[in-house]
């Protein structure tokens, strides 16, 4: 039988839905020479706020349904596309994303900023497939074991 602390994916599941929704809003706002100081920084930690939030509900799933043990941030999202949690077409790019943590959390004084450009115009649609991907994934492994979200 499994353990799977409900509250906890539950609360992380509603912020990523509020993360999708504030990505959407930076994203659409103007700013065509770059230079806008405020909405840089917007975008960076919607990034780095997206990469804790995936790689908090892949620990809990990680736990909860006794995968192997994480040995990075990377590492969370690999153990999650090899049990089959979301397609490779999702996981691919989830990856790439968490890679950007380090940078944007220990670099960040020396950050390339025009390579998250690419990362913030997928960013909701990405959230959005990792989060149906993930609780699709639960409930079939609950229900398989007769417990529900």
């Amino acid at each position: 039988m499994y353990y799977i602390n409900r509250e906890q994916l539950n609360a992380r599941f509603a912020f990523m839905a509020g993360l999708i929704e504030a990505s959407r809003e930076v994203i659409g706002q103007a700013d065509e020479d770059g230079s806008h100081a405020l909405k840089r920084l917007a975008e960076e930690r919607l990034l780095h706020l997206a990469i804790e939030n995936i790689t908090d509900i892949g620990s809990l799933m990680i736990d909860g349904f006794l995968m192997r043990d994480a040995s990075s941030y990377e590492d969370i999202v690999e153990i999650l596309l090899g049990e089959k949690v979301f397609p490779e077409e999702v996981g691919k790019p989830v990856i790439e994303l968490v890679k950007l943590r380090k940078p944007l959390v220990q670099n960040y004084f020396e950050l390339d900023r025009s390579a998250l450009k690419p990362h913030l115009e997928r960013l909701p649609g990405l959230l959005e497939q990792f989060a149906a991907s993930a609780q699709s994934f639960i409930e079939r492994e609950l229900g398989a074991a007769g417990q529900s979200l």
